[in-house]
C-alpha cells in the first residue's frame, strides 16, 4: 500500500515504470472487514488457487483470507501480496516504513492485526497474522466503496476501487468519485490485475473421474493411505472404534478437492473433524452418496454451492482431532460411513 506501498517499480505498457512511493495518511474505515457485504460488481475472480503458485506454507492462510467476502478471492490476495512484498515476509518499504507481506504501515497495522497464527504476538512480519489482516482490511475497504457507489458517490468496479483504496487511502476514491488520478494507484491497481490469472484457478477444472471409478481422488497425485476405513485405536481418544474414511499422506495446504459433482451442504467447524465439509452428491445407482473432507487448514466453499469433480473444497491441514496434516475423506451411503476405497478404484 502507497500508505505502506511494496515494490516501487511495476510494469506497465510492456515498460518498467519507477514511481515514488508517497505517504498518504490512512483515513478510518467504517464498518467490519470479515463481515463485508459488497456486492462484488466486476470482481470476476474464482474462489480457487492455482496450484504451485502460491508458496506453500502460505496456501492455508490465503484460502482463509479470500474467503472473509464476495469481492477479494484467494487469486486477489495473492496477487496483491506479490505487487506489494514479492512474497518477503521481511518485506520493509524504504523510506515509508511499510512492513511485511501486505506491507502494512505501523499506524494501520494497530487497527487491523491480530494474532491470527496463535503465537502470543501480532506481527505485520508473522505471515499469518499479516494475510489475515489484509483480507479484513481490503473486505472493509470492498464495503466501504460500494457505499460510496450505492450512493453515487463513486463509480468504478469494486474491486479496482477497494484496491486503490489500499494503495492511496479510500478518502481518494471518496474524493475523486472513482480511481484516483495517481500514476502509482492506477498502476498498482492495473499490476494486480495483471497478476490475478497468475494465481486464479478459474473452477479448479476441468475434473474427471477415471474410467472404471465413481470417484476421482480428492488430492492430487497419488498419495499413499496412511490409515485405511476400519477399525483401530483412535490415535487421541486412545479407544478402539471405526476410523470411518481413508487417511491420506499430503502436506499442509495441498488442495482437497471434490471426488463428485455435488452441493455443499455444510463447510464449517465440526468438533473432532476439525474444519469439514460435506457434499451431498444425490442418488447413485439409487443409493443416496455424501463424501466429506476433513481437519482441513481452510475452507474454499459455502453451504449451497455447487461444485464440479476436481474442484477446490479447502486445504489440507490438521485441525481438530488430528496428529498432524493429513487428509481424512469420507463416503456416506444412505447415512452410513462405508468404505471409500472402491469408490475411488482402490479396491
Amino acid at each position: 500500500m502507497s500508505n505502506g506501498g511494496g515494490s516501487t517499480s511495476w510494469v506497465v505498457g510492456g515498460c518498467i515504470a519507477a514511481v515514488l512511493m508517497p505517504v498518504i495518511m490512512m483515513v478510518a474505515v467504517s464498518g467490519g472487514g470479515e463481515g463485508a457485504a459488497a456486492d462484488g460488481q466486476g470482481s470476476a475472480v474464482g474462489g480457487g488457487l492455482k496450484e504451485g503458485e502460491v508458496p506453500a506454507q502460505y496456501v492455508p492462510w490465503v484460502l482463509k483470507a479470500g474467503g472473509m467476502c464476495d469481492v477479494i478471492k484467494p487469486a486477489v490476495i495473492a496477487a496483491q501480496i506479490e505487487a506489494e512484498s514479492g512474497w518477503n515476509p521481511n518485506a520493509v518499504s524504504p523510506g515509508v516504513g511499510a512492513q511485511g507481506l501486505s506491507q502494512f504501515m505501523p499506524g494501520t497495522w494497530v487497527t487491523w492485526g491480530k494474532d491470527d497464527d496463535g503465537n502470543g504476538r501480532a506481527s505485520p512480519f508473522d505471515p499469518g497474522d499479516a494475510i489475515m489482516a489484509q483480507g479484513r482490511y481490503d473486505c472493509a475497504l470492498a464495503e466501504q466503496v460500494q457505499g460510496y457507489k450505492d450512493r453515487g458517490e463513486a463509480s468504478g468496479e469494486t474491486l479496482d476501487l477497494a484496491l486503490a483504496a489500499y494503495n492511496a487511502g479510500p478518502g481518494a476514491v471518496h474524493q475523486y468519485h472513482g480511481m484516483p488520478p495517481y500514476q502509482e494507484t492506477q498502476g498498482y491497481v492495473a499490476r494486480i490485475k495483471s497478476l490475478i490469472s497468475k494465481y486464479e484457478s478459474v473452477d479448479d477444472a476441468p475434473g474427471k473421474i477415471p474410467a472404471g471409478q465413481q470417484m476421482a481422488m480428492p488430492i492430487p497425485g497419488n498419495p499413499p493411505i496412511t490409515s485405511p476405513y476400519g477399525m483401530r485405536m483412535h490415535p487421541i481418544l486412545h479407544v478402539y472404534k471405526l476410523h470411518t474414511g481413508t487417511d491420506f499422506g499430503a502436506a499442509a495446504g495441498t488442495p482437497f478437492k471434490a471426488a463428485r459433482d455435488g452441493t455443499v451442504t455444510f463447510a464449517g467447524w465440526s468438533t473432532g473433524y476439525g474444519n469439514r465439509v460435506i457434499i451431498d452428491h444425490g442418488t447413485i445407482d439409487g443409493d443416496h452418496i455424501e463424501t466429506t473432507y476433513n481437519h482441513m487448514s481452510a475452507l474454499n466453499v459455502s453451504v449451497g454451492q455447487k461444485v464440479k469433480v476436481g474442484q477446490q473444497v479447502g486445504a489440507v491441514g490438521s485441525t481438530g482431532y488430528s496428529t498432524g496434516p493429513h487428509a481424512h475423506f469420507e463416503v456416506m451411503q444412505n447415512g452410513k460411513y462405508v468404505d471409500p476405497a472402491p469408490w475411488l478404484g482402490l479396491k
